[in-house]
C-alpha cells in the first residue's frame, strides 16, 4: 500500500461515513480488476483526454449517485486529471451518461431502445455539429451503471472509441454469488481468510470492503449475494440478523445486488417454537408466511430463500415423508406474493442409495419436472458428483424442459489446489457451458438451457460458490480475482470464451503490454488442463483425500458411507480401474439423451478425458496414442508435473511487466503447485501400481517417497473444513 493517504468524507446514502480512500498500489491486489492507474501510454491518454473533455450527467438517485462516484475514481484516475461535469455542450468532445429519457433531444434519434431489457446498456460514439460525443445510455439506472462499467473497461484495456456501437443485455436473470460463510465468520471451502461479514459490528458498522465488494460485483454484471452457507443456520432469520442483512441489502441496493438468505429447513422448530417442520402442516405453511412477510417489511427488494434440504446430514422435507416438490414449493408460496424466489439446490445423495451417487440427483428430481411453482429455480451442479477437476456434464441439465435449472460453478478451488494452485476456472465453465444435451437435438448446449432460451423459461440463474475472504487481495491467490471476474462475465453472456475473459482481466489487473498478455493468457488457459492431468487425468475423480480434500487419497476406504471414500469412485483392482456407468454397470449413461449415452459408451469415441468416468478397463487397454492406460495414466500426471514448470518459467519471465510483491506472491504460490504436482504424481501412481503390478513408464520421474510416507501424511487443520454447530 502507498504511504500517501487521501481521506474525504462521502455522504453515502443518507448518512456520512469516513472512508480512507487508499491511493492502493497494484501490489497488494485489493482494487481487483478497477484498477485505475494513469494510463502509461502517452498517445492513448491524450486521445482519451481530447475525447472526453466534460463529462454531462444528471441525476440525483443513489445509483446515478454511484455512477458519478465511479466515474471521478475512473476517468481521474485513468486520465490523471480532474473529471468536470456539466450540462449538455453541443460544441465540445463529451462522455453523455444518461439513462435515455433524459438525454438531450438532438442525441435521442441515434438509439433505438426498443427491446432492450431493465439491465440492459448501449454505448455509441455520435458525431454531431462537429462534436463527437460518447454516449452511454440505458432505460433504468442499473443498465447506466452497467453501461458505466463497461465503459470504463473500454478505457481501461485501451480500446479505440471511434465508431464504438455497443449493445449489451444480460442473457441471465439471476447472477449470483454463494458465500459458503458462516455466522462465526468461519467459510466452508473457504481459502482466502475469514468471511468479509462482519457480523458483530453490523448493523452500525459499515465496512468500506462492503462498498468495494458490490463494485466489483456490479462491474461484471453479478446482481446477487447469498450472504450465508447452504449448510444454514436458522439464526441468521431471526430479527437480530435480519437488521443486519438489513444494513448490507441498503449498502448493496445501488449497485443492483440482491441479498439472499440460506434457509434452514428446520427453523420453525429451532427459532419458531414449532415441534414439526413438516411442509403440509398448516402451521408450518403460516410460519414461512410470516417469516417472508417480515423479511420483506424490512428488506423489500429481498432476492428469496437458497435451500439445501437431505443432502449430506441437512434437514429437509423427506425427514417428515415428504418430497423435495413439497418443499420447494412451501416456501415458493411464502414468497410469491413478495416477488421472491426460492432457489432449490439438487446436489443430494443418500447412503442408502447402492447403485451410484452420479444418479440420485436425477432420480429424485425428473419425476417433479413441470410441478414446481414459477418461482422456484433448481439450482444443479455442473457435474453430477461434485466440483472435480473435471466432469461431464449433469445429465439433469438434458432431462428436466419445465422446470428453470439454475447453474451452480464453484469458484473456490476446493478440489482444484485451494487458494495455492493457479487454475483458470472459466476454461471449466466454458467446456460445461459448451457441451451438448442434444436435448432437442444437435446444438442443444447447456447454455442454452441455462439461460432459458432452449425451452422458453421465463427466469434463468446461474450461482457461483465465492472465493472471497478478507485477504487484503480479497482471493488469497492473485490470479484467484480472475475466477471471480470470469464467472460474473460468463453469468452475464454464457457464451463468452475463456480466452477473451483472461484476456480482458490481464489487461484489467496488470497490463496492456501484448509482451505480457500474450504468454501469461495461454498460460492462464492450459491451467486448468495441467491440474486434471497431475490430479484426475483420463476421467479418474474424488480420489482425493478425506474431509478437507487437500491432497491425494486414492487409497481411503474406511469412511462410514461408501459415496464418500475414492475407493468407490476409482473401483481399482488387479484387472483394472474405471467406475462403469455403462449398461454393464451402474447404468447412469440411460439419462443422458441417447446421442450423448451413444458417444460416452463407445470406446472409439468417448474421449479419453472421460475414459475412466464411464468405464473400467484392464491396465493394458491400448490407448488412441498405442500407449497401455496404465502408461498412459503415469504420462499424464507427468505431463501435468511439467506443465506446472512451464508455467513457472512463464512467469519468471514476466518480471519486467509485473510489481515485485505480485510477482513474488505467484512465484512462491507456483513452487507449492509444483511440489504439490510432484506428490500427487507419485501418491497416485505408487497407490495404483499395487493394484496394476506393472513398471512405471520410462518417460515418468521416479517417486521421491514411498506410498508409506504419502499415506501417513496428515492435516488437522487445513483451511475450509465446515465447523460442527452441534
Amino acid at each position: 500500500m502507498r504511504q500517501s493517504i487521501k481521506l474525504k468524507v462521502r455522504y453515502f446514502f443518507g448518512f456520512f461515513l469516513f472512508v480512507s480512500i487508499a491511493s492502493f498500489s497494484m501490489s497488494n491486489g485489493y482494487e481487483l480488476w478497477l484498477n485505475y492507474t494513469k494510463i502509461s501510454d502517452e498517445a492513448t491518454l491524450l486521445k482519451y483526454r481530447s475525447t472526453i473533455q466534460t463529462v454531462f450527467l444528471e441525476g440525483t438517485s443513489e445509483t446515478q449517485s454511484v455512477i458519478k462516484n465511479e466515474l471521478e475514481m475512473g476517468l481521474g484516475g485513468l486520465l490523471d486529471t480532474e473529471v468536470v461535469f456539466q450540462g449538455f455542450n453541443k460544441g465540445g468532445n463529451q462522455l453523455i451518461v444518461s439513462k435515455y429519457n433524459d438525454l438531450p433531444q438532438e442525441l435521442k434519434s441515434s438509439f433505438i431502445m426498443d427491446g432492450l431489457s431493465k439491465e440492459g446498456y448501449k454505448i455509441k460514439t455520435i458525431e454531431s455539429n462537429g462534436a463527437s460525443f460518447v454516449v452511454v445510455t440505458a432505460n433504468e439506472d442499473i443498465g447506466l451503471l452497467y453501461g458505466t462499467y463497461n465503459f470504463l473497461r473500454l478505457l481501461q484495456t485501451h480500446s479505440a472509441l471511434e465508431n464504438v456501437d455497443i449493445t449489451e443485455i444480460p442473457k441471465v436473470d439471476v447472477r449470483v454469488l454463494n458465500h459458503w460463510d458462516n455466522l462465526d465468520r468461519t467459510i466452508e471451502r473457504g481459502f482466502a481468510g475469514f468471511s468479509i461479514w462482519n457480523w458483530h459490528t453490523l448493523p452500525g458498522y459499515i465496512d468500506q470492503r462492503y462498498i468495494d465488494y458490490a463494485r466489483a460485483n456490479a462491474s461484471v454484471g453479478i446482481n446477487g449475494t447469498v450472504l450465508t452457507n447452504v449448510n444454514a443456520n436458522a439464526l441468521i432469520l431471526t430479527p437480530q440478523y435480519l437488521e443486519k442483512v438489513k444494513a448490507l441489502a441498503e449498502v448493496f441496493r445501488p449497485y443492483g445486488i440482491k441479498v439472499y438468505l440460506t434457509a434452514r429447513f428446520s427453523a420453525p422448530i429451532e427459532i419458531g417454537g414449532l415441534e414439526t417442520a413438516d411442509p403440509l402442516d398448516a402451521d408450518v405453511i403460516q410460519w414461512w408466511k410470516d417469516k417472508a412477510k417480515e423479511i420483506y417489511t424490512m428488506i423489500p427488494d429481498f432476492g428469496g430463500f437458497v435451500v439445501k434440504a437431505n443432502s449430506e446430514g441437512q434437514p429437509g422435507p423427506q425427514n417428515y415423508g415428504r418430497s423435495h416438490l413439497d418443499g420447494a414449493n412451501l416456501m415458493a408460496n411464502a414468497l410469491e406474493p413478495f416477488g421472491g424466489l426460492v432457489i432449490w439446490r439438487a446436489f443430494v445423495y443418500s447412503e442408502h442409495d447402492p447403485t451410484d451417487r452420479a444418479k440420485q440427483a436425477y432420480s429424485e428430481f425428473v419425476p417433479e419436472d413441470g410441478k414446481f411453482m414459477d418461482n422456484v429455480l433448481l439450482q444443479v451442479k455442473n457435474g453430477a458428483i461434485d466440483f472435480q477437476p473435471r466432469e461431464p456434464f449433469h445429465p439433469l441439465f438434458g432431462a428436466m424442459p419445465k422446470t428453470p435449472l439454475m447453474m451452480e460453478f464453484q469458484i473456490t478451488k476446493e478440489y482444484l489446489g485451494f487458494a495455492t494452485h493457479l487454475v483458470f476456472l472459466p476454461k471449466l465453465y466454458e467446456e460445461v457451458l459448451q457441451s451438448d444435451t442434444y436435448r432437442k437435438g444437435k446444438g442443444s448446449t447447456v447454455a442454452k438451457v441455462i439461460d432459458g432460451s432452449l425451452n422458453n423459461k421465463k427466469v434463468s440463474g446461474m450461482a457461483g460458490v465465492s472465493n472471497v475472504g478478507n485477504d487484503i487481495n480479497w482471493t488469497g491467490h492473485p490470479f484467484g480475482q480472475a475466477d471471480w471476474y470470469g464467472f460474473g462475465r460468463l453469468a452475464w453472456n454464457p457464451y463468452m470464451t475463456a480466452e477473451d475473459i483472461a484476456d480482458e482481466w490481464l489487461r484489467l489487473t496488470f497490463s496492456n503490454d501484448e509482451k505480457f498478455v500474450e504468454p501469461v493468457k495461454q498460460m492462464m488457459i492450459e491451467s486448468r488442463e495441467a491440474v486434471v492431468n497431475y490430479m484426475n487425468p483420463l476421467g479418474l475423480h474424488h480420489i482425493f483425500d478425506t474431509g478437507h480434500h487437500y491432497g491425494p487419497g486414492p487409497w481411503v476406504g474406511n469412511l462410514s458411507r461408501p459415496e464418500w471414500n475414492p475407493v468407490y469412485y476409482h473401483k481399482a483392482d488387479s484387472e483394472g480401474v474405471g467406475f462403469d456407468r455403462t449398461k454393464t454397470g451402474s447404468n447412469a449413461l440411460s439419462q443422458y439423451a441417447p446421442e450423448v449415452e451413444k458417444m460416452f459408451t463407445d470406446l472409439k469415441t468417448c474421449p479419453e478425458e472421460y475414459l475412466l468416468w464411464f468405464h473400467h478397463l484392464p491396465w493394458d487397454y491400448t490407448l488412441k496414442n498405442g500407449r497401455t492406460l496404465w502408461d498412459g495414466l503415469g504420462l499424464k500426471y507427468q505431463e501435468g508435473v511439467d506443465e506446472v514448470r512451464d508455467m513457472i518459467k512463464t512467469w519468471e519471465a514476466m518480471k519486467p511487466y509485473v510489481d515485485d510483491a505480485r510477482h513474488h506472491q505467484v512465484s512462491m504460490l507456483l513452487d507449492i503447485q509444483l511440489e504439490e504436482a510432484i506428490w500427487w504424481k507419485d501418491a497416485c501412481m505408487l497407490y495404483f501400481q499395487t493394484f496394476s503390478k506393472m513398471e512405471f513408464p520410462r518417460e515418468m520421474e521416479k517417486p521421491e517417497h514411498t506410498l508409506d510416507y504419502y499415506k501417513s501424511l496428515k492435516f488437522p487443520f487445513a483451511p475450509g473444513i465446515r465447523p460442527r454447530w452441534d
